[in-house]
């Protein structure tokens, strides 16, 4: 893979922020275990890379819909996003005027990454013009556009072909498309009796990608809706097309990435990472949670942030947050904001055990703090620190302690016989947690679920 577009000094900040040797990340892009996000129409863009060995990363979805098209919403639901740290943001928008809320969107989002799916304006706009016989080459026009607007990665449906999609049509899933660009192209396939537009066109594709040094990011049309579908024949196979499909995008040059799961039962997740893995030959994992339980309706950013911490440290490498009202509606700024929370609390958990002292600083500064009752300096460490305060203050009490155990605080009973103790430091607290035990919890769950 060529580096034209990575100037020194990107590589060089992505190496910092990820505590790696910038030799580590040239030959983790070269290989394409590694991608750095950075389309070269899109100026001051922060420097992200995904992959290998480096910190699990979040992405935040917004969007309008073609029920509510609130374009003011969506963007304070960017700031949010950029506020609130999320590495990456995708538009998903199927209302109003598509290339002006992406161009909006876009602007406000910086300095983050920017994703779309291009499928939708092609469905949206192909359907109006010629119903559902779209011309194959209006798909990749599409692409184009955005690429040219300095879109930085898109999710491309490739991976499912006509034979796929009349075999779930025909199957006995319980939901048999449940990803909607999937079911857009689905649809087409099956009205025009043709294959895949960015199957049949895949090389012009890979010649886009490269001139504007974007990202692919191989969707999962088939990714299970349902934890009674999952790891099912049709998940796989489009798995097994997507791996095929990535290795030839790295060999011509491509940055690429592959998407993942949807909703699956805890013991599952540890496999499936593993198996996409293998197939793919390292490539980056962007997974969509997974939800571990279909019955946290209201609550599904929580069932996401269990599958995604398991996800994260079994070597997921971007986590798709959901919100809570995911199955229910368009969320609103403050679902946003609470999805994006639950999901970056979930990757710095995997991260704990993927990368171990390298991803335990602030833990470690927090419990320092914890220890001496400075709630000043837990506060500001917290993910939402306005909220922390709120609950913080939210009684009258005890200040030194908390309003939770007041008088009766441990550190207040114990105080008179730790005074002599002598006191551990931050590098004492990081060299217990070791360089990560990645194999190691894969070791056990693998053998938990060999029974």
């Amino acid at each position: 893979m060529t580096l034209r577009s990575f100037d020194d000094a990107i590589l060089k900040s992505v190496a910092s922020f990820e505590a790696v040797d910038v030799e580590f990340i040239r030959r983790g892009v070269k290989s394409g275990r590694i991608i750095v996000f950075g389309n070269v129409k899109r100026d001051n863009v922060k420097p992200v890379a995904i992959g290998e060995g480096l910190s699990t990363k979040v992405n935040v979805n917004i969007g309008t819909s073609g029920t509510v098209a609130d374009l003011n919403m969506e963007i304070k639901k960017a700031r949010v996003a950029v506020e609130m740290g999320s590495d990456t943001i995708m538009d998903l928008s199927t209302g109003g005027n598509l290339d002006e809320v992406r161009r909006k969107l876009m602007e406000v989002s910086k300095p983050l990454p920017f994703g779309t799916v291009p499928t939708y304006q092609a469905w949206i706009e192909g359907v109006a013009k010629y119903g559902v016989s779209i011309p194959s080459d209006f798909f990749l026009a599409v692409v184009e556009k955005h690429l040219k607007d300095g879109v930085d990665f898109m999710t491309i449906h490739a991976g499912i072909s006509r034979e796929l999609s009349e075999k779930a049509l025909r199957s006995e899933r319980l939901m048999p498309i449940v990803s909607r660009g999937g079911s857009m192209l689905a649809v087409w396939m099956v009205e025009n009796n043709s294959e895949n537009p960015y199957i049949k066109h895949w090389d012009y594709l890979l010649e886009l990608f490269k001139e504007y040094n974007a990202v692919i990011s191989l969707g999962d049309a088939l990714r299970p809706g349902t934890i009674f579908d999952a790891h099912d024949e049709l998940q796989i196979a489009e798995l097994v097309n997507n791996a095929r499909l990535a290795r030839d995008a790295i060999n011509k040059g491509v940055q690429v990435m592959i998407e993942g799961p949807g909703h699956m039962t805890l013991d599952k997740i540890v496999a499936d990472i593993r198996l996409m893995k293998s197939l793919s030959g390292g490539v980056p994992y962007y997974v969509l949670g997974p939800l571990v339980t279909d019955a946290a309706v209201g609550y599904d950013h929580i069932a996401t942030a269990i599958g995604a911490a398991i996800a994260s440290a079994a070597g997921a490498d971007l986590i798709c947050y959901l919100t809570p009202s995911e199955h229910l509606s368009l969320p609103n700024v403050e679902q946003v904001k609470e999805g994006l929370i639950a999901a970056k609390i979930a990757a710095h958990a995997g991260d704990l055990v993927k990368l171990g002292s390298r991803a335990g600083r602030v833990d470690a500064e927090i419990s320092i703090a914890r220890a001496m009752l400075d709630w000043e300096k837990q506060i500001k460490l917290a993910p939402d620190p306005r909220r922390a305060l709120i609950m913080r203050t939210q009684f009258e009490g005890n200040l030194k302690s908390c309003t939770m155990c007041g008088q009766y605080c441990v550190f207040l009973l114990l105080e008179k016989w730790l005074k002599s103790r002598k006191s551990i430091s931050m590098n004492d607290l990081l060299n217990r947690l070791g360089g990560g035990r990645l194999h190691e919890l894969v070791l056990i769950v693998g053998l938990e679920h060999m029974g």
